[in-house]
């Protein structure tokens, strides 16, 4: 064998076993070997990059009012072209879908795209799950170096993937670990800058949103959303929005209502039971973006414009343009065209324009197709909100 062969095979031996250990070391691993803790990059593969991947630093105190309705985070649909609409339509804080803060963390697919916003799209609200203080710590660093200010923890959730992993309404039932993390979240961004959306308790046996309320606000939370059911319940029955009310007089801090919130006058009846500071609204907005005004309208005693098939016609299209302006990917596409038969709930022929809608192929077959729901008829049955209430933040 000629000199210098042995070494040879070693040397290609040895890159053969550097390559496949490269190659079987965990996507979330490389990142954190290439890229420093608080460093890693967006996957520009998945990103749009026609407008910002962070919001301008936004040092605005959050509105809390009857008349200063708020978009609730809704996995799916509260994505930056619908969180415009809505306020165009006068939504005044909005809150993003839930974002996993593992997923955040350790680059998982599609995380980046939930933190997606522009100039015009605030008061802003990240709202977080995951249940592991340890992850938080990490996650939040990287949310205030974007410049993200205002932060929501989801203890509210009951979607049983995400109980499943101890996070959402399944904190209710640990209540202790809900408390670190939120202690956690507010030693980051600051006092009065995370909020905390939950529900009764995990069962109706065990309801403690009295005692977590009054921890949270001494932890320093800045405000408090209750969805007034428990976690087992998941959207059965009725809200209970006198326990708002209750909340609300054993806290200091702010408390938003949520919870069968489908029209103007249903959000008006319970600030006026609960006394709470200000509503959220989630499957109501599916139906109606302009429930916001809506609402303002009704509080201030003027009459509210009718939910008419022009006026969602006019809201389905807007959407459209805002979709085309802000994230005009094949994905955001593909969702917006499953979206859209919601703002013809309550009309007629709704099967058939769904139908139609699924076929269309491009931005100016959805416009004209769209465009079709300005002449639908009115339908005398109520509108089902049943397909509606696995929406987490509903």
């Amino acid at each position: 064998m000629a000199p210098g062969r042995p070494q040879s095979l070693v040397s290609k031996a040895a890159l053969s076993i550097l390559f496949a250990g490269f190659l079987s070391t965990p996507f979330f691993l490389l990142r954190e070997i290439f890229f420093p803790k608080g460093q890693q990059p967006f996957d520009e593969r998945r990103v749009p990059t026609y407008f910002p991947t962070a919001m301008h630093t936004n040092t605005t105190t959050l509105p809390f009012g009857p008349d200063a309705p708020w978009l609730a985070p809704l996995a799916g649909y509260s994505d930056l072209p619908f969180r415009t609409l809505c306020r165009q339509y006068g939504a005044a804080c909005a809150v993003t879908e839930m974002v996993s803060v593992k997923g955040l963390v350790y680059g998982g697919f599609g995380t980046e795209r939930l933190l997606l916003t522009a100039g015009p799209d605030t008061p802003l609200v990240v709202q977080l799950f995951g249940a592991e203080p340890e992850i938080y710590e990490r996650a939040m660093p990287l949310l205030l170096e974007r410049g993200f200010t205002h932060f929501d923890l989801n203890a509210g959730c009951s979607v049983r993937k995400v109980n499943k992993s101890g996070s959402g309404s399944a904190l209710m039932s640990r209540p202790a670990l809900l408390l670190k993390i939120v202690e956690t979240m507010v030693k980051a961004a600051g006092p009065g800058r995370v909020g905390v959306k939950m529900r009764l308790g995990f069962t109706p046996g065990e309801e403690n949103f009295l005692d977590l309320g009054r921890a949270l606000e001494d932890l320093g939370a800045g405000w408090l959303t209750l969805h007034p059911r428990t976690a087992k319940q998941l959207f059965g029955g009725q809200a209970r929005w006198e326990a708002i009310g209750e909340l609300a007089q054993a806290v200091g801090v702010p408390v938003l209502a949520s919870g069968d919130l489908f029209t103007a006058e249903d959000a008006a009846r319970c600030l006026s039971v609960s006394g709470c500071a200000g509503v959220m609204f989630a499957r109501g907005a599916l139906t109606d973006p302009m429930i916001f005004q809506r609402l303002k309208d009704v509080l201030a005693g003027r009459e509210s414009a009718p939910r008419t098939a022009e006026s969602l016609a006019e809201a389905a299209l807007t959407h459209i343009r805002l979709c085309q302006e802000l994230d005009p990917t094949p994905r955001a596409f593909r969702a917006l065209r499953a979206f859209l038969p919601r703002y013809a709930k309550g009309f007629t022929g709704i099967r058939a324009l769904r139908q139609a809608l699924i076929t269309c192929r491009n931005w100016d077959e959805l416009t004209a197709m769209a465009a079709h729901i300005a002449h639908l008829a009115a339908d005398a049955a109520p509108i089902d909100h049943a397909d509606m209430l696995q929406d987490c933040g509903a």
